[in-house]
């Protein structure tokens, strides 16, 4: 595996005493923090634990990860703890940073195909080039999500509601987000 990183130079205006202050450090991209990731998930033996989005803006990191079966805190902890220490041995963003790692939450967008199965039956807004629809996902067959929702439809001088179930290809999707439903 080969991983990116970048060689910087940094100069912090504080006074350190000893080997604390590292005029030279290393700092990782998000190629070299997704492969170190990558690693962690491997070496903590979270097969189905796996990255939705990193953000590092600076020397905070936001690390969004997601699972099959749904995230706990007690894996976003150990993650946050073994990719915390090397990123303080090796001083990829010197010695002050900000590391959170957490779940997307329930109102980012979905970002991969791998995270719709678990949210069957659930509330979802799916936005495509062509329309919007809210509806419930009923069903994930390779890489096409079906979604079912009531339509209206004219008959005469009434309308009439319809349930209709579209296929949506992944591919086709531009934003869908999962809702709460309160009704429920």
């Amino acid at each position: 595996m080969q991983k990116q990183i970048i060689f910087a130079a940094s100069f912090r205006s504080k006074s350190y005493k000893g080997d604390k202050n590292p005029l030279f450090y290393y700092h990782m991209d998000s190629n070299g923090l997704t492969a170190l990731i990558d690693e962690c998930l491997k070496e903590l033996e979270l097969a189905d634990t796996y990255l939705v989005d990193l953000k590092i803006s600076g020397n905070k990191i936001e690390v969004f990860m997601d699972s099959d079966n749904g995230i706990s805190f007690g894996v976003c902890h150990k993650v946050s703890r073994w990719i915390e220490a090397v990123l303080d041995e090796k001083k990829y963003f010197g010695e002050a940073y900000t590391l959170d790692v957490s779940s997307p939450g329930i109102g980012r967008p979905l970002k991969m195909l791998r995270q719709y199965p678990k949210n069957i039956g659930r509330t979802i807004e799916v936005k495509t080039k062509e329309k919007e629809i809210k509806g419930t996902l009923v069903e994930v067959v390779g890489d096409i999500i079906h979604v079912r929702y009531e339509d209206k439809i004219k008959e005469g001088k009434k309308n009439k509601k319809i349930i209709v179930t579209d296929e949506i290809p992944y591919d086709q999707i531009i934003e869908s987000k999962i809702k709460i439903n309160f009704n429920a």
